[in-house]
Formats: C-alpha cells, sequence, structure tokens
C-alpha cells in the first residue's frame, strides 16, 4: 500500500507542474517522494503519514522561533477578525517600518511587499532608476528570485555578460546582467575598470545560502563597498536570506559592511508572505508616488503578514537570543563534523548565525566551483538516511540549513547520534 505522501504527489501531478508550487521540493535533485507536510510544532514537522521530523529546513529559513509560536499565531489570530486585506494603508505597516529601519541603522526608509523575489526586482529597478544606467553586477551561485534579468548564467569568460538559464527569458533581458565569481574582488575590480561608468547595481548574498552556505571574505565585502562607492553605482545586499537569521542587525551589522539598499523576506514575515527592500532616503523617495520609479502591490503590508512580522521582530530582540541560536547551530556543525571524523567521512560544516552549510568535502568550500566539487551523490545517501531516522535537511546538495530556536541541546544531539550510525554503517 502506498504511502499518504506517495498519493497526494501522484494526485498533486495532475494539476501542478511537477506536483510541486516550488522546484526543489519536487525531491529531484535527491531523488524519491517528496514530504507533504501537515503540522508543525516548535522544531519538529509531521507529514501526511503522520511521521514527525527534526526540521532543519524551517520553511527555508523564516521559521526561526520555530513552528506555531504561541505569540505569533495569537497575533495572527488577533488580526484576522479584522479582516483579511485592504489594498490600503494599516497602521501595522507603519509598526514594521519602523522597526525595520530601528534594527537595520542603513535604511532610512522602506517599502514593504510580498516576497523576497518581489523586493530584489524592485531593488534592482530603483537602482537602474536612482543612476540612470543599465549594467546590473551579480554573482556566480548566488540567487535573488526568478525574475527575468537575475535568471542568468555567467558567459565564457569572467567579464562577459550572460546568457538565461530559464527558458522564456529573452537574450536580450539579461544582456546587461554581469555575472561574477563569488568572493573574487579582483574579477570585480576588473569589471568596473571597464564598465564603471556604467554598472548601476552590484546585488550580493552577502553570506550565500542558495548554493549551500559560503562565507564571505572580508577583502571580497570592503572590495564591493569601496568599488561600488567609488563609481556611483548602487550597493544591494539581498538579505531575504540573512536578515535577521545571522544577527540581530542581519548580515550588514555582523560584518560592519553598510549597503545603499538592502532586501528581505523570510524572517520578516514570520512565516507569512511578506518582504520589504530600503536604505538610503535619497534613493527611495526615487520610489512611486514620490519619484518615477514605478513599484506596486496589492496584498503590499497585508494586516496578516503585518502581525506575524511584528510579532515574530520583537521575539528575537530577547537578550542572548542570537548568543543562543548560534550556539546551538555550531553544536549541530561541530558534532556532524565530529561523528564523520570519527569514521574516516570526508566531510565538512560550518554555521554563521542560525544558518549553516554541510558539504561532502574535506574542507568547507569558498567557491561556486569549489561547491560543484563536493559529493553531491554522498550528500544524497545521507539525506535519505537521515530521512528515515527522523531529521529533514534540506532535499538538495547545493541549500543552507536553518537551526530554530525550538531546537533543544537533546533534539541537536539526536541528530548527531543519528549521523553517527550512519556513517559507521559506511565502513
Amino acid at each position: 500500500m502506498s504511502s499518504r505522501n506517495q498519493q497526494l504527489f501522484e494526485r498533486a501531478q495532475r494539476h501542478i507542474p511537477g506536483g510541486v508550487n516550488s522546484p526543489v521540493r519536487a525531491f529531484r535533485s535527491v531523488g524519491g517522494t517528496p514530504l507533504f507536510f501537515q503540522k508543525g510544532a516548535g522544531s519538529q514537522v509531521q507529514d501526511a503519514d503522520g511521521k514527525w521530523y527534526t526540521d532543519y529546513v524551517g520553511s527555508w529559513g523564516p521559521m526561526i522561533l520555530g513552528h506555531a509560536h504561541p505569540e505569533v499565531i495569537a497575533a495572527v489570530q488577533a488580526a484576522v477578525v479584522d479582516g483579511l486585506s485592504f489594498g490600503a494603508p494599516t497602521e501595522k505597516e507603519v509598526e514594521i517600518a519602523d522597526l525595520l529601519c530601528e534594527l537595520v541603522p542603513s535604511m532610512e526608509m522602506v517599502r514593504l511587499v510580498s516576497s523576497g523575489t518581489e523586493a530584489t526586482m524592485s531593488a534592482i529597478r530603483l537602482a537602474r532608476g536612482y543612476t540612470g544606467r543599465d549594467i546590473l553586477v551579480k554573482f556566480e551561485g548566488c540567487y535573488h528570485g526568478h525574475s527575468d534579468a537575475l535568471l542568468v548564467k555567467a558567459g565564457s569568460g569572467a567579464l562577459t555578460f550572460g546568457n538565461p538559464s530559464s527558458g522564456g527569458v529573452p537574450a536580450s533581458t539579461v544582456a546587461t546582467t554581469l555575472v561574477l565569481p563569488y568572493n573574487d574582488p579582483q574579477a570585480l575590480a576588473e569589471a568596473f575598470k571597464t564598465h564603471g561608468d556604467q554598472i548601476a547595481t552590484v546585488i550580493v548574498e552577502p553570506v550565500v545560502g542558495n548554493m549551500n552556505l559560503i562565507a564571505p571574505t572580508a577583502e571580497f565585502l570592503k572590495a564591493m563597498r569601496e568599488l561600488t562607492a567609488k563609481h556611483g553605482a548602487v550597493l544591494i545586499f539581498d538579505e531575504v536570506m540573512t536578515g535577521f537569521r545571522v544577527g540581530l542587525k542581519s548580515a550588514q551589522g555582523l560584518f560592519s559592511i553598510t549597503p545603499d539598499l538592502s532586501t528581505f523576506g523570510k524572517v520578516v514575515g514570520g512565516g507569512m508572505p511578506l518582504g520589504a527592500f530600503g536604505g538610503k532616503r535619497k534613493i527611495m523617495e526615487k520610489i512611486a508616488p514620490l519619484g518615477p520609479v514605478y513599484q506596486a502591490g496589492t496584498l503590499s503590508g497585508n494586516p496578516i503578514a503585518t502581525a506575524a512580522g511584528l510579532a515574530t521582530l520583537k521575539l528575537i530582540q530577547a537578550p542572548g537570543f542570537y548568543e543562543s541560536l548560534t550556539a546551538k547551530t555550531k553544536s549541530l556543525c561541530e558534532g556532524l563534523v565530529g561523528a564523520a571524523k570519527t569514521h574516516g567521512v570526508a566531510f565538512s560544516a560550518q554555521n554563521i548565525g542560525g544558518m549553516f552549510g554541510l558539504y561532502f568535502a574535506e574542507q568547507c568550500p569558498g567557491t561556486y566551483d569549489a561547491v560543484l566539487h563536493c559529493d553531491k551523490e554522498a550528500f544524497n545517501r545521507f539525506f535519505h538516511a537521515m530521512l528515515e531516522a527522523g531529521h529533514y535537511f534540506a532535499p538538495s546538495a547545493f541549500e543552507a540549513g536553518f537551526v530554530s530556536a525550538a531546537h533543544s541541546e537533546a533534539e541537536i544531539a539526536g541528530t548527531v547520534a543519528a549521523a553517527d550510525a550512519y556513517f559507521a554503517s559506511l565502513k
């Protein structure tokens, strides 16, 4: 008899492309049948067959407090009874805007949207409108949403413009997108030397989470800030994933780098569809209705999403919150590395705040090419073994993982013990 997960997946494929509404959920990278979740509580999620898992995906980052946190749920329930949407201003929009600008000093003004993709798309349009230039610089392995100009792969050389990496994207759309290697300040310097007066913006994940977790070098971040400032380009930090995940002031506070614009999602919505972009007042005042750069959204600043976001952002300000979250995540990484080392398995791991990366390689990678040389098949086998044991990691070797405040030391120890048993079985 097939499982309820299998039955739902077969049914889903009739009317949903691939049976999923976001590609990585389909398990095609790791193989097997995707899980359909029906409930979450703290650090645990329950699938359609009733099996519980310790969750290290956390809805891809938003569930920093854990699933169904009572104060967040109460805030949502209180907001729901007053109406689901107005398409008009509400007080909660003002409250969350004030709080975001207070927590992130680089943001003098902010505009709310409904997703991270919408935030990055809008920030790039704003940067182009502000500078009057066209060229967008992004980096290999960084993902900034599925808008056309960002679905691009690198050309054959470090300074060649990209080609579309998705069907339906005209070559002309990405003709002004320049793709460079991550953590390579020299390549960035060469790009500005060649195209400096045409570059509108540089967008970057300050900590990459979309080719697994890749930490930036101090030299790379410093060069980015100096070069954009020198040439009058707008520096955008895509903090959709890192925002309030790696620290209360996000990655820019952690690394003491001040971008011109920042984009947020995930944690800011507390699990509801909410995104934001903001930055310097002189740039943000170019957005309609104050300026000529158009951006709009019927559900922007939705009262239910802002209620969840406000509740989450208030709770993460508790003293010691990030110290505890970072310590838990570090404990997971160190435990997994220790288990692998004991059994002679080539494995490494690292964390920044509540984000972590696992790699079947001797050392943690620092570049896109290094990530590609990790043992993907070894990860896939590990993924399924851990899933069977009740521990849910991202179903791809190219995604970061997440720990929540709800994870206990005992749960993390249980995950490490399961990994240790798996690594031992490889002998």
